[in-house]
């Protein structure tokens, strides 16, 4: 996570350098961080497809080679263009294939602890976010900003390493068959099989799925924007050096602060997840509206940290929500999906902010269409969650015809009749009497077992007649 979502983050320190290298406009500068975006979004299908078809461990190995091809060939410095190709559509790619399996397998490997685990392994992002914005500003000062991308080449290197010790879930699956129920359902709940390995394209058929992925396309819109605008906008109100840099941090340990934080109440559950992602995002919209209106230091570190909180909440459920509508089932896919209609708003907010610095002269316009941008998503995850809990409530109810009564301890049926059923006709010789101490019925002239019992129920039942059972234990 932080050799890839970090990095992303800190790609506004490069911004003024390759602006001020090449002489261009903000809105034509901001397309090298817009086509990283789109990559990262656009490759995740693939992602998800090759993962489903060969290992997370392959397509991680493979995403840290292309991470660290594109930063090199990026620090020869060809040409603008050629930044949009090495920096963007490599880096962009490399980030998306090395970060979906690492999702994927925190996802599969857990499930009561979902949404803590993920909080947990997306902490790491925060943590290099931490480290990394200094140490980028740093590179950039000694060796230049071709230099810097030529050093950061070599330590996504390192990402190679990372998926070689990831460990598949394939050779996880066997051994979690033989574990207790428990053991499983904590270690490997739902690890997917051969079977199922096959990318499902017919998830958009989903009316809340498709809502959500509205949802994407106007949350990412605003976003990626801030990081990429507020170190700019700092040194447009004379904050110089290192200060920027230590917002860029701050916020970061904020935003480590906010995933643990809503990573533990979305596991207390307190509310759902389809609840707490509409307010958090809503909170992080009005933040962002308000944080251009401080023209100091100290305000813009203050309205940064609650930005960084904000946005951690955010991350630690929008990628988990979507176990929820689309199960553990079509997770992979359904993520492919969403990561790729996501890169819409990936590809346009970055240079429409621009667009409108350009056209203002001010980095405030950039905040204002972020903040908007997410006030607006917010209200589709809310149409989301009145269709996943209209679903689940038809569901329920037909999930049963009849109600049944069972052994609260055993979970095995014990069918009494509320009222008397009539004898199956050309049986009314038959006595149904039951038999002290065994479990089914007994007449002079004919024994039947539970399940008989079960089935002459169900027939009075068609009837008209009505069986209650309770406390079924459904294995």
């Amino acid at each position: 996570m932080g050799l890839t979502g970090a990095v992303l983050k800190n790609f506004g320190h490069f911004f003024q350098e390759i602006q001020n290298h090449f002489g261009v406009m903000t809105s034509t500068t901001s397309w090298v961080s817009s086509t990283t975006i789109a990559m990262f979004h656009i490759g995740a299908p693939a992602a998800s497809a090759l993962t489903l078809q060969f290992s997370q461990r392959a397509v991680i190995i493979v995403g840290g080679l292309l991470c660290t091809l594109g930063m090199l060939l990026a620090s020869l410095d060809l040409s603008l263009p050629w930044l949009y190709l090495t920096m963007g559509v490599l880096e962009g790619t490399g980030i998306s294939f090395s970060w979906i399996p690492a999702i994927s397998m925190v996802n599969h490997y857990f499930s009561r602890w979902r949404s803590i685990a993920y909080a947990i392994a997306s902490s790491g992002e925060c943590v290099f976010a931490i480290v990394f914005s200094p140490l980028f500003k740093w590179l950039i000062e000694m060796y230049s900003w071709q230099g810097a991308l030529l050093i950061i080449g070599g330590l996504q290197f390192n990402l190679c390493v990372c998926g070689a010790l990831m460990r598949p879930l394939e050779a996880n699956w066997g051994a979690s068959q033989k574990t207790s129920k428990e053991g499983a359902e904590e270690s490997a709940a739902a690890l997917p099989s051969k079977k199922k390995a096959v990318f499902q394209c017919c998830l958009l058929k989903k009316p809340e799925l498709l809502l959500y992925i509205l949802f994407a396309i106007f949350a990412a819109a605003g976003f990626f924007t801030p990081t990429l605008y507020l170190v700019p906008f700092a040194n447009s109100l004379g904050i110089d050096k290192y200060w920027p840099a230590f917002i860029l941090s701050v916020m970061a340990v904020a935003d480590l602060a906010g995933r643990l934080f809503c990573g533990w109440l979305a596991y207390m559950r307190f509310l759902r997840n389809l609840q707490l992602l509409p307010t958090v995002t809503t909170l992080l919209g009005v933040v962002l509206l308000l944080l251009p209106i401080g023209h100091n230091y100290w305000c813009i570190l203050v309205f940064a940290s609650l930005y960084g909180f904000l946005f951690g909440c955010m991350v630690a459920i929008h990628i988990t929500s979507i176990v929820d509508i689309v199960s553990l089932d079509g997770f992979d896919s359904g993520l492919g999906l969403f990561m790729l209609f996501r890169s819409i708003g990936g590809f346009i907010g970055p240079p429409a902010a621009g667009w409108l610095v350009d056209q203002t002269n001010d980095y405030s316009a950039a905040f204002y269409l972020s903040g908007f941008c997410l006030i607006t998503s917010a209200v589709f995850v809310v149409l989301v969650d009145i269709l996943v809990q209209r679903r689940k409530s038809a569901e329920a109810s037909g999930h049963q015809t009849i109600n049944q009564r069972g052994d609260g301890e055993t979970g095995k049926l014990r069918a009494l009749p509320k009222q008397p059923a009539e004898p199956p006709r050309g049986a009314a010789h038959h006595s149904m009497k039951p038999t002290p101490g065994r479990r089914r019925a007994q007449c002079g002239m004919c024994s039947t077992n539970g399940s008989d019992v079960r089935s002459e129920l169900m027939q009075s039942a068609q009837r008209g007649h009505m069986v209650e059972v309770l406390g079924l234990k459904l294995k």
